[in-house]
């Protein structure tokens, strides 16, 4: 059933075709009890109204005007009506179906509404019957031709609808590919960001370790020797993280193997403060408040906001400078405190949106609180230095 009914949909002018020839059939056993005089032209309009059913898909409308003029021909010629002229019923239901031109929808609603009451008063059943009877006979022929149309009609708003429904479908298929494409952009620079910190952070490490490696090389040589594994171990990680983050920017390609590093968290700003006491930078860090798991954004966040604020004290605080970090459990968000005395950075580098390009890392921090729906406050300190204040909440604000 299922390849006939697919044969059916390919080949719609053959199956119209062949019910064209099976009317046709039927209105010759019509046209055998039609009188002599009237047989040839009930012939030819029988042949041209099947003629209207083959065709009536590929040319609906100028199939619908033909059956018109053969409806007018055997009213002139006193043809009466004959199996034939089911193809009328079958025209108007077909054009009332399609999603054309509206006059031919009116014409065959038209001709629908007037050809039985002509019929009637043409070839009237009872000669001697009533008006009443007459009405009443042209209005019960006429509800088949209503019928067809309306049911054409319905047919056509069906459709409509669904084609209405299929766009929306489409439109918001393609508004949802819009938002994920904004969304891989997003998340794009998010890594850029991360891939800033990384970058900054080990690169200022390895500068500061290869500069005090210099400057003891020939008076001490085991602080020299330390000081080039230091900068061995900070660029293998910057190359760890780098390729974990540059991995995710490649999209299309298979994944590398390996396992990649895992995200920071907040008990790896201890290791974080370690490291930088060893690159030379004198860093106080105290914990306030009960330790206790918390959400994986706010966690890396914190770390990314330390690493960027103890990378722009080695860059902007001088060479005495010194920093301290404090982290404050309270009991709906994590506080971060970073300060040191150093001689501050210049007021463009903390601004929103930097001047020229610059303030990169600033700006990472601010969107990263954004992130996590918490408040960042940078600044210099009164009495010399700088401070960034950050208060991450345990649950985004809606």
């Amino acid at each position: 059933m299922q390849r006939l009914y697919d044969f059916i949909r390919r080949h719609p002018t053959g199956v119209d075709t062949f019910w064209a020839v099976v009317l046709f059939a039927f209105a010759m056993l019509g046209v055998v009890q039609t009188p002599g005089q009237h047989r040839v032209p009930a012939v030819l309009i029988a042949l041209v109204l099947s003629f209207v059913v083959a065709l009536r898909r590929r040319m609906p409308e100028k199939m619908l005007v033909l059956a018109a003029a053969m409806g007018v021909a055997q009213l002139v010629l006193d043809v009466e009506v004959n199996p034939a002229d089911f193809a009328m019923l079958v025209i108007i239901y077909t054009v009332a179906a399609r999603d054309g031109a509206r006059w031919a929808a009116r014409l065959a609603l038209v001709g629908g509404l007037s050809a039985a009451p002509l019929a009637a008063i043409r070839w009237p059943v009872e000669k001697d019957g009533s008006v009443a009877s007459h009405v009443f006979f042209a209005v019960i022929t006429t509800v088949p031709f209503v019928l067809a149309w309306v049911l054409g009609d319905s047919i056509r708003t069906r459709r409509a609808y669904f084609a209405q429904l299929e766009e929306r479908a489409t439109r918001l298929e393609r508004e949802r590919e819009a938002q994920s494409k904004v969304a891989v952009a997003a998340e794009r620079a998010r890594i850029a960001r991360e891939l800033h910190d990384v970058v900054a952070h080990n690169v200022s490490v390895m500068v500061v370790q290869a500069d005090g490696a210099a400057y003891v090389l020939d008076a001490a040589p085991d602080q020299a020797k330390q000081a080039l594994e230091t900068i061995s171990t900070t660029g293998r990680q910057a190359l760890a993280e780098m390729r974990r983050l540059l991995g995710v920017l490649r999209t299309g390609d298979a994944p590398e193997s390996g396992e990649y590093v895992p995200q920071p968290d907040v008990q790896q700003i201890e290791d974080l403060v370690e490291q930088v006491r060893g690159a030379g930078l004198t860093v106080d860090f105290k914990i306030e408040g009960t330790p206790r798991p918390l959400p994986s954004g706010v966690e890396l966040t914190a770390y990314r906001i330390v690493q960027e604020a103890l990378t722009n004290t080695r860059k902007h605080g001088g060479p005495e400078a010194g920093a301290s970090v404090r982290l404050v459990y309270f009991d709906d968000g994590l506080g971060l405190l970073v300060e040191d005395d150093g001689r501050g950075s210049a007021h463009e580098l903390y601004e929103d949106g930097g001047a020229d390009g610059r303030g990169h890392g600033m700006i990472g921090m601010r969107e990263r609180v954004g992130m996590v729906g918490g408040t960042l406050d940078a600044g210099p300190r009164p009495g010399g230095g700088f401070r960034i204040s950050a208060l991450l909440p345990l649950k985004p604000a809606h």
